[in-house]
């Protein structure tokens, strides 16, 4: 809800595994898309797809172990005395009803003071809602159902799912650009040592092209992340109600400024925060503005 963590350790992930495979490809010569004639695009084609979607498919099946591990998270027994989790886990299993899941999330609470919730899984039957304990405590329970609809609605969606299926298309063209741009650039004469140098040359080429071209691929799947966070919205005011959720998102603008202080120690928790960026940077957020979903939230009739 307030960010997507689970969108930024999907990217991660999904980054270093492409990474990590075509540097294990292009040391064991694994490249069978070059012939003695050249470049044969259409099986380069096909070995991007492929190695793609392993990419992806890796990240999405470790996305609800890196949450836990990210976060240091507790997981709430359905049988726990606190009333306040007790209360959590009542109302993940009624959300998690009304939206027809084959099962109900694990339910988690971490400790950061920021208001924050997150939803990950790689199925409908396997999933994860986490919230941390700022958000507990600053929220009440309608606001708090309201963000759980929000949550549930995203596994129902099975925006992760989807998620998957475009990083796999973006990690495919990220391989094959990458690929053919640095054998143009490499292509060279036919003497050993121009052949060695032209290889290490196309090696660091292929690295080189795409981190890049990953770094524009976040783009068009933070575009797709917006779009899902609207339609999330919807659905957290079906399951939830229309009002719980709009107080949930009014609730935001008021606690977004409310910051955790590792964030100094660990930047990498400052991509967490769901205030949208300025500038160009705008073009990396997950998350609409919150001023537009409350708006978007107002305009529409729930069922």
């Amino acid at each position: 809800m307030a960010l997507f963590k689970r969108i930024f350790l999907f990217l991660a992930v999904n980054f270093l595994v492409v990474i990590t495979i075509s540097m294990v490809l292009n040391l064991l010569g694994i490249q069978p898309y070059l012939t003695g004639h050249g470049i044969d695009l259409k099986t380069l084609a096909i070995f991007c797809l492929v190695w793609g979607m392993v990419g992806s498919i890796i990240s999405l099946f470790l996305s609800k172990t890196m949450a836990k591990w990210q976060t240091g998270m507790e997981i709430i027994s359905e049988d726990t005395t606190s009333p306040q989790y007790r209360r959590l886990i009542e109302m993940v299993r009624q959300l998690s009803r009304q939206a027809g899941l084959p099962r109900m999330p694990e339910v988690g609470v971490y400790r950061s003071p920021e208001v924050n919730a997150f939803a990950t899984g790689a199925t409908k039957g396997s999933s994860l809602v986490a919230v941390s304990t700022g958000l507990l405590d600053r929220m009440n329970d309608s606001e708090i159902e309201g963000v759980l609809g929000h949550e549930i609605a995203h596994i129902a969606n099975g925006d992760m799912v989807t998620m998957s299926l475009l990083q796999g298309v973006v990690n495919a063209f990220v391989m094959f650009l990458a690929r053919a741009l640095a054998f143009a650039l490499t292509r060279s004469g036919s003497n050993e040592n121009s052949r060695n140098s032209s290889s290490m040359s196309y090696f660091l080429f292929v690295m080189l092209f795409e981190t890049l071209f990953m770094f524009l691929g976040m783009m068009v799947i933070s575009y797709y992340s917006r779009r899902r966070e609207f339609r999330a919205d919807e659905g957290g005011a079906t399951f939830a109600g229309k009002e719980k959720m709009v107080q949930a998102l009014k609730k935001l603008q008021q606690v977004i400024a409310i910051q955790d202080p590792r964030d100094k120690e660990q930047s990498r928790l400052q991509a967490f925060k769901i205030s949208t960026p300025k500038g160009w940077l705008s073009l990396l957020a997950t998350h609409p503005p919150l001023e537009e979903r409350i708006q978007h939230l107002l305009e529409i009739a729930i069922r």
